[in-house]
């Protein structure tokens, strides 16, 4: 980069924000500041830990995380656990994976091909994603009974909304310059599409599976509370009903834990397909 000269000194060229972050020193591994994000998680526990031993709360409604973890260990030595987890796991990713193979190729269908088609039915789409998923619990269980099936179905219902609509504003958010550029250079439909506009609408189909994720772990606790006799949601039932406190925040740790483990796969796949427009922008 050139500098310009005024009265024999030089003039320090215009550094962008961006090259100066890339010569930033990271702190150290060991360093109290990488790790400030974590305090908040370790009070929290550590408060919950002490208020039930100092009196502050009653033991007997809310369990310490020790007592918790002890009954999660307990359950799991005596293979009871594994079995919930497992079919509350086939449900909750049959729902999640159904939802995601209808609303991906939708949401690039009306963001990108039936632009016209998606203004028309995009009232009508937006009304029934803000309809209360617990309110259709006797519809769907008139529908399909009290079944794997209706269990599935509520968890399809709840996971659609936001992959479908967060692909939609993905698709519509890609530049279109970027596409004008590669069919200007003979760039076929199914190249176009692979390597420029799914890279391109990926962070919007990422962010709307990492959503519907959530949302159907917070739905099958719902979903298994309904003719179900297995499950980690059937498990919170059983326990508040016989007043089983600990094995109640076992069963409710647990499905956090599965949520945010699924959350964090979709946010390092993410990252992985995906990195290259960090870069770019660092490079820009």
């Amino acid at each position: 980069m050139a500098c310009a000269k005024k009265g024999g000194d030089a003039v320090r060229p215009y550094t962008r924000s961006s090259d100066m972050a890339d010569t930033s020193i990271k702190e150290p591994f060991w360093s109290p500041a990488r790790h400030l994000d974590k305090l908040s998680i370790v009070l929290f526990f550590a408060a919950w830990e002490a208020a039930p031993r100092l009196g502050g709360i009653v033991e007997t409604f809310i369990a310490p995380p020790s007592l918790v973890l002890k009954t999660l260990v307990e359950l799991f030595r005596q293979g009871e656990m594994l079995g919930h987890v497992t079919i509350s796991l086939s449900r909750a990713v049959s729902g999640f994976g159904v939802a995601a193979l209808v609303a991906i190729p939708l949401g690039f269908l009306l963001g990108g091909g039936f632009r016209t088609f998606e203004r028309l039915v995009a009232p009508v789409l937006r009304f029934l994603g803000q309809v209360n998923p617990f309110s259709l619990f006797s519809l769907f269980v008139l529908l399909f009974g009290i079944g794997e099936f209706s269990k599935g179905a509520m968890i399809f219902w709840v996971s659609l909304w936001p992959i479908l609509f967060n692909t939609i504003n993905g698709v519509k958010s890609i530049d279109p310059l970027l596409v004008k550029s590669a069919r200007s250079m003979g760039t076929g439909l199914t190249t176009l599409f692979f390597k420029v506009i799914l890279p391109a609408a990926s962070p919007g189909i990422f962010h709307g599976l990492k959503l519907g994720s959530g949302t159907a772990f917070f739905m099958l606790i719902a979903a298994e509370m309904i003719g179900a006799s297995r499950g980690l949601g059937w498990l919170v039932w059983n326990a508040q009903i016989n007043f089983q406190m600990p094995q109640l925040f076992a069963a409710t740790v647990l499905i956090s834990v599965l949520g945010l483990s699924l959350n964090f796969t979709f946010g390092a796949l993410e990252e992985k397909l995906t990195g290259w427009r960090r870069k770019s922008a660092g490079e820009s």
